[in-house]
């Protein structure tokens, strides 16, 4: 009997943990808004991101929440918006990839109609240095006025390559340092020239991305409130 009590007291242990670990993520509270400041690839500022969480909820083990995007730009003016959900389960995070898509590829297209399912790509519980993380690609219809076009971007090569702590006007997090390749291809009329794209990101457990880096620019986060 008693290690039938210590068995159900260590998987209730393990679910109260990954509940733990998902309820940190910022993207997993409900009512907060998040800043991101843009920076152009001279550091300088260029814009921002708000994300604010609207509605989380759990069932069967995943914690699931709806966040709704505004981009503005270094005037102030909102530039594009977008709205999609986010996931968590046993700590293992899934970013929407509505979110991450680069902001000038975002500001470009901010008033076409847009259409995309909710695609996830994903940063693991248990993460260490040294380790390969999955790939992601993601598909996105638009229509500027009759024009239609189609966004393709594909993330790869993501790659654990050290930890590092990471300073911002939000707070401080100890982080992993994250390096990932990208290709991003805006097709009209079934033909487009890709983009290259190789950057760094940086992303605390059980709190989420704090900040990137590319030779276009970056993010930091700013503000949590």
């Amino acid at each position: 009997m008693k290690k039938f009590l210590v068995a159900g007291f260590i998987i209730l242990f393990a679910a109260f943990s990954y509940a733990q670990e998902c309820s940190n993520y910022y993207f997993m509270q409900d009512k907060k808004t998040i800043e991101m400041t843009i920076y152009n690839k001279k550091g300088d500022p260029n814009g921002r991101q708000v994300y604010n969480v609207n509605g989380v909820s759990n069932s069967g083990g995943t914690t699931t929440a709806t966040v709704n995007s505004e981009m503005f730009d270094k005037k102030g003016k909102s530039v594009a918006k977008s709205s999609g959900t986010y996931e968590c389960k046993g700590g293992v995070v899934m970013v929407n990839m509505k979110t991450v898509i680069p902001s000038a590829q975002m500001e470009q297209f901010g008033k076409a109609d847009v259409k995309a399912d909710d695609v996830y790509i994903e940063y693991p519980a248990g993460m260490k240095v040294g380790d390969a993380l999955k790939d992601a690609s993601f598909n996105m219809e638009m229509d500027q006025g009759g024009l239609k076009q189609t966004l393709i971007y594909v993330v790869n090569n993501r790659k654990v390559e050290g930890k590092e702590s990471v300073t911002t006007t939000a707070g401080t997090w100890d982080c992993f340092k994250i390096s990932f390749k990208a290709k991003l291809t805006i097709k009209t009329a079934g033909i487009g020239i890709p983009m290259n794209i190789e950057g760094t990101e940086w992303y605390a457990p059980d709190f989420g991305i704090v900040k990137t880096e590319t030779k276009q620019g970056g993010t930091a986060i700013t503000s949590i409130k």
